[in-house]
């Protein structure tokens, strides 16, 4: 007697071309037939080698010091040239939305902008670094439980998530496309921290503990500005046109003046929303309105029920 043997496998022939005709029915979610998109590991790549650079001697390099340094930091910066000339040259060309780019000649335009930008960004490195070492000392002198500079920068989330938002919104302002976004959603994947990349935020910034804070596009953040885990600046609605499409481009989150505290789990939203300068906002308040300077706002203490 013959016994059919059934083999599960058969059937992915016919799969595999389901799936392929898929992708000619939903045409948003596939990136076939045209430029090569950012690469996401070589982002990731150039993010570490960046916080090899803003904070030599904390990462992968021992032994580090001010005679072996130009040549350490130096392959650095020719190997970031290198990569973020390709990765850059890329966005762009994704930008233009079209498949008939990636011919040779403009292959080429879009690499001498990458370069260009490139080195433009690379330029700025100093400039960040300086702001960085003021958010390390907000962390340092806003945080009892911290003993030492070296603490915050190799153990607070809070700063690795600003200085990411810091390097990837010098690459905004440089109107480079995809990139900054990339690098803020990865320091968002390893701290639980969302900082739009194009957020105006100022000088000694401090997110402390941080898990579950979001900072969005709009906002604008001044100095001495410290916020607690849970903390959202977000958006009170989401506008559309006469067609039903959102409006973008608008100021839709709020706006923190110096020296702000904001403690955990707050809830901040709205374009016209304004946090007076010196002003306190609890724990757990939800607001939509403006807040005078040297104000504090707090709810009511709930009425506790023990059995």
């Amino acid at each position: 007697m013959n016994i059919e043997i059934y083999d599960p496998r058969s059937r992915l022939s016919s799969l595999t071309d389901k799936i392929v005709d898929s992708y000619r029915t939903n045409t948003r979610t596939h990136h076939l037939d045209h430029c090569p998109l950012p690469n996401r590991k070589a982002v990731v790549d150039a993010i570490h080698d960046l916080l090899e650079i803003v904070y030599p001697g904390y990462r992968s390099r021992d032994r580090l010091n001010m005679e072996n340094a130009t040549y350490h930091v130096g392959n650095l910066v020719n190997r970031l040239l290198d990569s973020m000339t390709i990765q850059i040259s890329r966005a762009f060309c994704h930008g233009t939305r079209s498949a008939d780019v990636c011919t040779p000649d403009k292959k080429e335009s879009f690499l001498k902008l990458g370069e260009e930008k490139a080195v433009s960004f690379l330029e700025q490195i100093p400039v960040i670094r300086e702001m960085l070492a003021k958010d390390v000392e907000a962390a340092y002198v806003g945080d009892p439980a911290c003993r030492s500079y070296d603490e915050v920068i190799f153990c607070y989330p809070g700063l690795l998530a600003i200085t990411i938002y810091r390097l990837a919104h010098a690459l905004d302002r440089l109107e480079i496309p995809l990139i900054p976004r990339m690098m803020t959603e990865w320091a968002h994947g390893q701290t639980g921290i969302d900082i739009h990349p194009k957020a105006e935020i100022g000088d000694h910034f401090f997110i402390d503990h941080g898990t579950g804070v979001v900072i969005g596009e709009t906002c604008e953040i001044g100095n001495w500005v410290k916020i607690y885990q849970g903390v959202t600046l977000g958006a009170l609605s989401f506008p559309k046109d006469d067609s039903g499409q959102l409006v973008r481009g608008k100021k839709r989150h709020p706006t923190l003046d110096d020296n702000v505290v904001i403690y955990a789990n707050a809830t901040v939203l709205g374009g016209e929303t304004r946090i007076g300068r010196n002003a306190t906002i609890g724990s757990n308040v939800w607001l939509v309105y403006s807040v005078a300077p040297n104000t504090t706002v707090t709810i009511e203490k709930p009425n506790l029920v023990v059995k």
